[in-house]
């Protein structure tokens, strides 16, 4: 007998495929009633400077700020309907923190969505979707 889920991972970057993959994560963590656990991970990309640029910028705060609100907003609207959700916010790389959340939640299953790249968007850009089906150690499933 299969053994049924207990604790579901979504990874999400707040983009319509991720609110499709939320929406397949809620329904399952219902079927079995399992655990939901929602991950973003945010970075600052690289600007390749070096050190040529000295400005006293803080470009973290704001984007750290920015993703942790867009979590708490869709937390709270998802606790409406699945009470017992967590969320965790990550800095770097979103398919190495989403495998790293996986780890750390001890999650049984992983949802990700998928934008659909094809071509030298998806070479120049990569897939974390495809990244994590590849790496995790439990079920992926993706939703298109």
């Amino acid at each position: 007998m299969v053994k049924p889920f207990t604790k579901v991972l979504v990874g999400t970057d707040f983009s319509e495929s991720a609110s499709r993959a939320v929406e397949m994560a809620v329904d399952v963590a219902g079927r079995y009633g399992a655990k939901l656990v929602v991950v973003h991970a945010w970075d600052v990309p690289s600007l390749g400077y070096g050190g040529m640029m000295q400005a006293p910028v803080d470009f973290i705060t704001p984007i750290e700020e920015a993703a942790r609100q867009q979590l708490e907003e869709l937390t709270h609207e998802l606790r409406k309907t699945m009470p017992d959700v967590e969320a965790l916010l990550y800095r770097g790389v979103a398919w190495d923190r989403l495998l790293a959340a996986v780890d750390e939640s001890k999650a049984d299953l992983v949802v990700v969505g998928t934008h659909g790249r094809t071509g030298i968007r998806h070479a120049l850009l990569g897939s974390v979707a495809e990244r994590v089906v590849r790496l995790s150690p439990v079920p992926v499933l993706t939703v298109h």
